[in-house]
């Protein structure tokens, strides 16, 4: 199967499924997809015991598929940054001690309590793991996603401050979270020594050296659009920002996720206290005769 057959058949997929939870299950898109998802793999899991030779193929044919390049080099930079585009930035600085609480203390405590909880309930089971092992999942699990939180606070009409701090802290927690990760994984693995220094110099490259690459990134780009009424430019310019300034961010090793977040959020905002351009919140994925013109020389 080629890359563009494998893409058709994941979007076909994801289509199908979208459809039958705005049907049927009508929860937010974002959950509903990904429940569909869920008991289709349980499904088709049951249906291989009885039949092996479909379990093959399909292990076949996943092999052939690299999912950590494609969600982590592909979508992962492009839905962040759509997420933080529409962001308010007046709002959140108004809320920005509660958001920097929540990124930073709210991700170190849940990972302490998932860790904590899962080491516990693993030896009720009978199958004890390590509770570094036991943290490390915390630290995996405890940042939330942006692309769903911010779907689920649009359709469950949240008051605008609870909207700005979980959207906030679900945008800018990955800093920490990876930070507390790779700790944890060098602690479990015997590979590293814990060193407080270590860890502050760590979350400092990342988070910080993140944000100062995201704005100087980002501004760069907001100049650039600030001169420009013509939307397929200013989607190709985002476009750009989202994927080469993602890209920029692990060859320097800094959060990658946190400065596509930053970018986002400057090149929406093109001054202190100012909203997104009404051109550019339209044409920037709201308006589909943006890529329809876009496209139309290359169809």
């Amino acid at each position: 199967m080629t890359v563009f057959q494998g893409t058709g058949a994941l979007f076909t997929l994801i289509a199908i499924f979208g459809v039958i939870n705005h049907r049927f299950i009508k929860l937010p898109d974002t959950l509903g997809i990904t429940a569909v998802g869920l008991v289709t793999c349980l499904s088709v899991s049951i249906l291989g015991f009885n039949h092996p030779e479909m379990v093959a193929q399909a292990r076949k044919l996943v092999a052939q598929i690299d999912f950590s390049d494609v969600v982590f080099h592909g979508l992962l930079s492009l839905l962040l940054f759509a997420g933080a585009l529409h962001v308010d930035l007046s709002r959140m600085r108004r809320q920005r001690r509660a958001v920097v609480m929540l990124a930073t203390v709210g991700v170190v405590i849940s990972t302490a309590a998932v860790g904590f909880g899962f080491f516990h309930v693993a030896q009720w089971l009978g199958h004890p793991i390590s509770l570094l092992w036991c943290l490390v999942f915390g630290a995996l699990i405890s940042p939330t996603d942006p692309i769903a939180v911010l779907s689920v606070l649009k359709n469950a009409g949240a008051s605008e401050s609870l909207e700005t701090k979980i959207a906030g802290e679900s945008l800018f927690n990955d800093g920490t979270a990876v930070v507390a990760f790779l700790t944890l994984v060098g602690l479990a693995t015997g590979t590293t020594e814990f060193s407080a220094p270590d860890v502050a110099l760590a979350l400092v490259r990342e988070v910080l050296g993140a944000v100062a690459l995201g704005v100087v990134v980002g501004y760069v780009a907001s100049v650039l659009l600030r001169g420009i009424d013509s939307y397929p430019v200013e989607i190709l310019i985002t476009l750009a920002l989202a994927t080469g300034g993602y890209s920029l961010a692990e060859a320097v090793h800094v959060s990658a996720p946190l400065s596509v977040v930053i970018m986002g959020l400057v090149s929406g905002h093109h001054g202190p206290g100012d909203r997104q351009p009404q051109h550019l919140q339209v044409h920037v994925g709201k308006d589909p005769r943006a890529l329809v013109q876009l496209l139309g020389p290359a169809g």
